[in-house]
């Protein structure tokens, strides 16, 4: 692509390093936009060079801070589609509310239906993201999505270490999914944790399905928020006798509340995340690796561009 491309990428507060990497690997100029805050609490963004007739793509992603991050996308959106943007693509490396994509006590919302309604009506016309939490989400929206995965980056950066007797652990039965592709990329069985969740953030290990003893583990999630998941299981494992050694993979390293002291109390040889989600300075641990997932998004964005095929991307 080439700088005077009719392609406009702009970036949203919550992740700017990730979205000057996408611009670079794109090879064009970043979209010049201004966005503040009033001392009311109030968002505030202008576009600060014409779009007319022109594909424009805003990244944000969703941080601790999501409901900022995502009035902000609002606001973006809409001073694009009344500058005339000839279409608005929203990417978002980690998709807030993703969660909440089912009813499972009465009275509850639908709220990544909400999320998914809310960027439509704002003039988003296509979204790309990574590794939903459940892929029922892509049926919220009327536009098109395309839906991402780390796993192809996971699996290299586990291939690499040249693991021996590998065996990749899904922390629930929502996961095994996830874990059979990994595994199958690798060359490693699959085991399950079968888990009650008594409440929110809340789990309680039952025991686990497949064979861990004597093998290096691989754990593997779409998301570590609190970290209780993830370090439960690996209790759970090493009293089953599986390798000390232990590698926990994730896409989105959201890495709330007691999640840094747990991974730290946990003693993981390596946890991999992505960068969907910026880690601040007193999240950084040895352990944790972070993968780039600039190419990928810049690959995406490209093919979109030039109307290529992305499904192929991980063929």
């Amino acid at each position: 692509m080439t700088p005077n491309s009719e392609l406009r990428v702009f970036s949203g507060s919550s992740h700017e390093s990730l979205t000057e990497e996408i611009i670079k690997y794109l090879k064009i100029k970043p979209g010049e936009i201004k966005k503040s805050k009033f001392s009311g609490g109030e968002t505030y963004a202008r576009i600060l060079e014409n779009v007319r007739g022109q594909s424009t793509v805003v990244v944000q992603t969703c941080t601790e801070n999501v409901n900022d991050d995502l009035m902000e996308l609002y606001i973006i959106v809409d001073a694009l589609k009344r500058a005339s943007a000839k279409s608005i693509t929203a990417v978002l490396p980690h998709f807030g509310y993703a969660r909440q994509d089912k009813k499972s006590a009465s009275r509850e919302p639908i709220s990544a239906r909400l999320i998914a309604d809310l960027l439509t009506t704002s003039g988003v016309s296509r979204v790309i993201t990574m590794d939903l939490h459940s892929d029922q989400i892509q049926g919220f929206f009327g536009i098109p999505v395309d839906h991402l995965t780390a796993t192809p980056l996971l699996a290299n950066y586990i291939s690499s270490k040249k693991l021996k007797d590998l065996v990749v652990v899904a922390p629930d039965l929502g996961r095994a999914k996830t874990a059979k592709k990994l595994g199958d990329r690798v060359g490693a069985k699959l085991a399950v944790i079968h888990k009650t969740r008594p409440e929110q953030q809340k789990a309680e290990v039952l025991h686990v399905v497949g064979e861990v003893k004597g093998k290096t583990v691989v754990l593997v999630d779409d998301m570590v928020d609190t970290a209780g998941t993830a370090t439960r299981g690996v209790e759970t494992l090493r009293a089953l006798g599986c390798n000390p050694d232990i590698y926990f993979v994730a896409t989105h390293g959201i890495l709330s509340g007691p999640a840094v002291d747990r991974i730290r109390k946990a003693k993981f040889k390596e946890v991999v995340i992505t960068d969907s989600i910026p880690l601040s300075k007193e999240k950084k641990l040895p352990e944790i690796k972070v993968l780039s997932t600039a190419d990928m998004f810049g690959e995406a964005i490209k093919r979109n561009y030039t109307h290529q095929s992305i499904s192929s991307l991980f063929d």
